[in-house]
């Protein structure tokens, strides 16, 4: 009543319901489904206990029909022998009626006539005879003890038989009464067969029956056979064990191969050990089980494949080397009971090994390159734990997120494999490594200024997010690129590859000599080093072009400064100075020492390299630049030694800079005598005489150190100090002993490639001429 009075009194408020209302629609709809629900709930259990009632009941009448058939066959064999017994008595009373006879007509003689002895030879001629007898009772012994399963006591008998009776053994020539008693004696004895192979078929036979069955297989002539079915026991032994694994594969994706091979090699170990106790060493039946292991094997395999998850995820790649750790492991105890598998192992898991390396350093290539789609955990990640956290630029870190995303990528590969896999497939793994550090290289290698020479790389175009303007960001683009190459890489690497040389497995006679793992090492870091010196050239060859060529396209550095000079001869006036743009060489270099000893602090390697390497270009540029030398041989173009004094000096110059500043590069100073050699040529042709035109060599050695000097100081040559050769530096950061880096000839290349010697190839100072004042 109170429901209905609110509703009429609040007619037009829609939303509100009362409630009561709400009671009554939902609160009974749920009592009836709870209700409904509860009936059903009981129903079922009645259900399920008629249904245990009628399963106990039923399983209690199968025993009590099973005592009853043991009965039965209990009572069946004493029938028998109570059969048997009654005619072995029926057979002696006729005998015994036979003889009586006999004695009876001996007694009596003259009553005997011709029809009594007639009827006695049919009598004794339906009597059997001894041999027939004993044959009777053999096979009825024979069928008894078949009856019974008495194994042991049933092949005794026919051994025995065999004895007595040699014509069993072979068909030879024989009558009719033996071929036909061979026949029942065969068929006795395929009997017996046919009772020991149900034996070992069946699914819950004991090892010790096993055994006993195949044993008595052999003594019956049936070795093959016993082989066979031995093989064929343990194999479905390990079938049924695998059938109940596989389903929890997918739960345990990495480790599952590991249990898989255990009880594959298990099997195969057990099985090994029992031929070998029970056929020996017969070579017939040892190539059978080798055979058969062989088919097992390649069953593992499938089974891996199959069961593995997918190819390009990091759970496939630790699956795969866990597999090869515990087959090859398995497959080495082996080795000790004669069965050597592991060749055709490894032959069978590489394709599979190779297809899980080449996706994942697929997928491993996507996203080392998807810098746009930098996931949380890279971008939280903590920087101040990283080496690569000195690069990062006050405006964006993208640069050093990428690095350390590619470490990341790297790392997590490396720790999927187990020392079995570096063992095997290590070599693959470090060329898949060294393609990756090229493909990041190569988008390194977009982030700098310049046109690309590199056109194929259009997955990249669109990747970029950071763009290295500045010198200290390309720097530190380069420093990034440099301590991944020299720190990083090769301690991730190391981890893993002392593992493996710590690793007991590797004790076995397939362990490769520590040479060959130094030659791969070896290779991959000058693939590394190669893909590096490719970006850091590129770095040089913008850098030295923005310095020669000026925004309009102008060149600076023209042969227009060595035809422009007054005066006759530099060796006569006070103070000569390098040309105007090997001045500003010098400067460009010493701001660019400057930024990096501060962006690349404590890594003096790599700026040396640098340095080295932009000064090695200026001169080969120079020496390569065909519009400049055209000039020179151009006839209508006066030359002067002054022109050629000047060139030289320049040269010497660049020379004294690289030495001065600590970088000394053979390559430079073998540039610069070819382009010394080729200006003295070009400008003898011309009709200038160098012996009277060119001062000794030493006046330009002096002349550029006083230049330096000059340069550094400020000040005039009279009043600058003398510089030590071995140790005056462009900044103080750069500090380093040249002993520290080995030396290396490199041949002059094209302008594109650059020197061919690679990182920390600098050479102490080599003068053109003998000892400096």
């Amino acid at each position: 009543m109170e429901s209905s009075e609110e509703d009429d009194d609040f007619p037009f408020i829609e939303s509100i319901t009362p409630q009561s209302k709400i009671d009554s629609l939902y609160q009974s709809h749920t009592e009836k489904g709870i209700r409904k629900v509860c009936c059903e709930l009981i129903d079922l259990k009645d259900a399920v206990e008629n249904l245990c009632g009628n399963m106990e009941t039923k399983y209690l009448a199968f025993l009590r029909m099973s005592e009853e058939v043991v009965e039965m066959e209990h009572e069946l064999i004493e029938l028998r022998k109570h059969i048997s017994a009654q005619r072995i008595l029926v057979q002696d009373l006729m005998t015994g009626v036979c003889h009586e006879l006999e004695e009876y007509n001996s007694a009596n003689g003259d009553i005997g006539d011709s029809q009594q002895d007639l009827q006695v030879d049919e009598l004794q001629s339906s009597l059997p005879s001894d041999t027939d007898i004993r044959k009777e009772i053999f096979l009825e012994n024979i069928d008894v003890l078949l009856a019974e399963h008495k194994v042991e006591e049933t092949i005794e008998a026919l051994e025995a038989e065999e004895k007595y009776c040699p014509e069993l053994k072979g068909p030879g020539d024989t009558s009719s009464m033996e071929a036909s008693y061979r026949s029942v004696f065969l068929k006795r004895k395929s009997m017996l067969e046919d009772q020991l192979i149900g034996i070992t078929e069946q699914p819950l036979v004991g090892i010790l029956e096993l055994k006993k069955a195949l044993s008595a297989l052999i003594k019956i002539g049936k070795g093959p056979l016993a082989h066979q079915l031995l093989l064929k026991s343990y194999g479905s032994r390990l079938q049924k064990s695998i059938e109940v694994f596989l389903p929890s594969c997918s739960v345990y994706p990495k480790t599952f191969p590991a249990t898989l091979s255990r009880l594959m090699f298990s099997i195969i170990s057990v099985t090994t050990k029992e031929s070998g106790s029970i056929f020996g060493d017969n070579p017939v039946y040892t190539n059978r089980l080798v055979q058969w292991a062989e088919w097992e094997i390649e069953y593992f395999v499938r089974l891996v494949k199959n069961n593995a998850p997918s190819s390009e995820t990091v759970f496939a790649l630790g699956a795969a080397s866990n597999c090869v750790q515990a087959s090859l492991t398995y497959c080495s105890m082996l080795e000790s009971q004669g069965l050597k598998l592991s060749k055709l192992l490894l032959v069978l898991l590489r394709p599979y090994i190779e297809e899980v390396l080449e996706f994942n350093f697929r997928r491993a290539r996507r996203e080392a390159l998807d810098v746009a789609e930098m996931d949380e955990s890279s971008l939280l990640s903590p920087h101040s734990m990283s080496p690569l956290s000195a690069f990062a630029t006050s405006s964006d870190s993208v640069l050093v997120d990428s690095g350390m995303k590619f470490m990341d990528i790297v790392e997590d590969i490396l720790a999927q494999l187990t020392p079995m896999a570096v063992l095997h497939f290590g070599a693959n793994v470090l060329t898949r490594i060294a393609q990756l550090f090229d493909k990041y290289m190569d988008m390194l290698f977009k982030s700098l200024p310049g046109p690309s020479d590199d056109d194929n790389l259009t997955e990249l175009k669109e990747v970029i997010q950071f763009r290295a303007e500045t010198d200290s960001e390309q720097l530190a683009l380069l420093g990034l690129a440099f301590t991944i190459l020299d720190e990083l890489l090769p301690l991730a690497v190391m981890k893993v590859w002392s593992l493996k040389n710590e690793s007991k497995e590797l004790e076995s006679e397939s362990t490769v000599p520590n040479a060959s793992i130094t030659a791969e090492l070896k290779e991959w870091k000058r693939n590394l080093q190669h893909s590096f010196d490719r970006l850091r050239d590129h770095f040089c060859r913008q850098y030295v072009l923005s310095f020669i060529y000026s925004r309009e396209g102008k060149t600076r550095l023209n042969a227009l400064i060595y035809l422009s000079g007054e005066g006759e001869d530099l060796y006569w006036g006070s103070d000569p100075l390098p040309s105007l743009p090997f001045q500003a060489l010098f400067a460009k270099l010493q701001q660019l020492a400057i930024v990096a000893g501060d962006v690349l602090l404590g890594r003096e390697k790599i700026q040396k390299n640098l340095l080295a390497r932009l000064t090695e270009t200026v001169v080969m540029w120079l020496s390569e630049e065909q519009e400049f030398w055209d000039v020179f041989e151009d006839e209508s173009v006066p030359l002067k030694p002054l022109g050629l004094q000047q060139l030289i000096l320049d040269m010497h110059f660049t020379v004294e800079i690289a030495c001065f500043a600590g970088y000394p590069s053979r390559h430079v100073q073998q540039i610069a005598s070819a382009i010394i050699t080729r200006a003295i040529r070009t400008f003898s042709a011309r009709g200038i005489d160098p012996q009277s035109a060119l001062p000794e060599d030493e006046w330009f050695v002096e002349t550029a150190k006083t230049a330096i000097n000059k340069l550094l100081l400020g000040t005039s040559g009279s009043d600058a100090s003398e510089i030590d050769e071995d140790h005056v530096i462009l900044h103080d950061e750069m500090v380093s002993d040249s002993d520290d880096t080995a030396s290396s000839l490199s041949s002059i290349e094209s302008f594109e490639s650059f020197a061919s010697a690679s990182m920390g190839e600098l050479d102490s100072p080599v003068y053109f001429t003998g000892s400096e004042g």
